[in-house]
């Protein structure tokens, strides 16, 4: 399977950096420094946005949760009763 190769990200990064670059992709039997940033950063990339999608997967779902931490709702009557179940609970538990 071919990849085609039309785009290019330059970064300046410190000798120190790059040496270990370079000596953590031949211990990870890279064939190149290229292939080798790719690859981690690419997998780093997935695992960000997999994260990120897991919990609030929209920005309206990100806006409503925002909102809702702002701008807390009142207590509706499933709420109050579940708290009066719950502090039962705890009474008769010994909690």
């Amino acid at each position: 399977m071919s990849v085609a190769i039309n785009d290019r990200i330059d970064i300046r990064i410190s000798k120190d950096q790059k040496e270990l670059i370079q000596y953590a992709s031949s211990l990870m039997g890279f064939k190149s420094v290229s292939e080798f940033i790719i690859s981690c950063v690419s997998r780093e990339a997935k695992e960000i946005v997999a994260d990120n999608n897991q919990i609030l997967k929209s920005i309206e779902d990100k806006r409503i949760f925002v909102n809702a931490m702002i701008n807390p709702p009142a207590p509706n009557a499933a709420l109050k009763k579940a708290y009066k179940n719950y502090k039962k609970f705890k009474e008769t538990n010994g909690a």
